[in-house]
């Protein structure tokens, strides 16, 4: 049986490999959520559409607008609690915000966020002395908090409101309430884990070795997540029709799912991915009227930081990669310049004499 399971999982590493499984998993979460989106929007009235952008109070698009930002203000503190983590505590918060910010706006719209958001990040902190190893830390930290407040929030709503979920999970309420108090178990589970001392909290050996933060850093931790996605689930709750009503806790268990989803699908934005879950899970909304909200969620959340990451990233790179050089090409040429006429009359002195 021993040999039958590693030469298993031998053939398993040859010939498929952890990567080609993650991407045929992302390809197949996508394929369904355009299956998905095509049957649901089949007989969709863009008029209607048109229309409900219209309904939406201006009132509550300012609110959910601060919503956001308050959502991307709180994303800075992931890089920041992170590089204090890890030690690098010369580096100014301006800097983990401008990092934080970028690399999830971009790397989100882009796609691959693991990989386009760890590269932005490492262009910025490479200015800073970090190293790759630093920054692959950094995302694994960044990352660790993302979860921790995923599932903290995942499973106090689950286990207050179970039917939020059934109408994405297809489960019933009480697999739900278990899975959530499963959820809530695994966190106090890690605290205690954390608890038993600083050489357990310690990853890897050598140059990749990190130190997991000690467990009352790690409330601050699932604090700053809880925080972070409280402020985009409120965002996406203002923005949500006036009828059939809806309690906040529901929607923020269908709003973090659909969210999760659209993280594992890699997918550019989530597009399709988060919106199809969103319709799926709340089938008692019109889906002109939802399909507005996701419209202006998805302008406030994604288009508007990603256009404002873009603009960032190039002023930054201008002013670095051609700016800053001609400044240094001038004085120099200005230093040679005044050497050169403070020489002539030197010369010109000693030719006299």
């Amino acid at each position: 049986m021993h040999r039958l399971l590693t030469a298993l999982r031998r053939g398993f590493k040859e010939r498929i490999g952890w990567k080609r499984l993650g991407i045929a998993a992302s390809l197949l979460i996508i394929a369904f959520a355009i299956n998905t989106m095509v049957r649901t929007l089949r007989g969709v009235d863009t008029g209607v559409i048109l229309t409900a952008l219209t309904e939406i109070p201006p009132a509550n698009i300012a609110l959910a607008a601060l919503c956001v930002i308050g959502a991307f203000c709180t994303l800075t503190f992931y890089d920041f609690f992170a590089l204090r983590t890890i030690g690098k505590k010369h580096v100014p918060y301006r800097i983990a915000a401008l990092s934080s910010f970028t690399s999830y706006t971009i790397g989100h719209n882009i796609g691959a966020t693991v990989f386009t958001g760890g590269a932005i990040r490492f262009r910025i902190y490479s200015d800073y002395g970090l190293s790759a190893i630093d920054v692959a830390k950094i995302c694994f930290l960044s990352g660790l908090t993302f979860w921790l407040g995923n599932l903290f929030v995942l499973g106090f709503g689950m286990a207050w409101h179970p039917s939020a979920a059934s109408a994405m999970d297809l489960l019933p309420p009480a697999m739900n309430r278990l899975i959530a108090l499963g959820c809530l178990a695994g966190i106090a589970a890690y605290f205690v884990w954390l608890v038993t001392g600083k050489k357990r909290r310690e990853l890897g050996q050598n140059g990749w070795k990190v130190v997991l933060p000690s467990a009352r850093l790690t409330l601050l931790q699932v604090l700053i997540g809880v925080v972070d996605l409280g402020f985009c689930a409120l965002a996406m709750y203002l923005l949500m029709p006036a009828q059939p009503g809806i309690d906040f806790i529901s929607l923020a268990v269908v709003f973090i799912l659909a969210t999760l989803l659209g993280f594992a699908s890699h997918a550019p934005g989530s597009i399709g991915v988060f919106d199809a879950a969103m319709l799926v899970a709340l089938p008692e909304f019109g889906r002109e009227q939802l399909l507005a909200t996701l419209v202006v969620f998805r302008i406030l959340y994604f288009l508007i930081p990603f256009a404002i990451s873009i603009s960032i990233m190039g002023t930054r790179e201008i002013w670095l990669s051609v700016v800053l050089p001609w400044q240094e090409r001038r004085r120099l040429s200005g230093a040679c310049t005044a050497s050169a006429a403070v020489r002539r009359p030197v010369r010109k002195r000693q030719a006299q004499g």
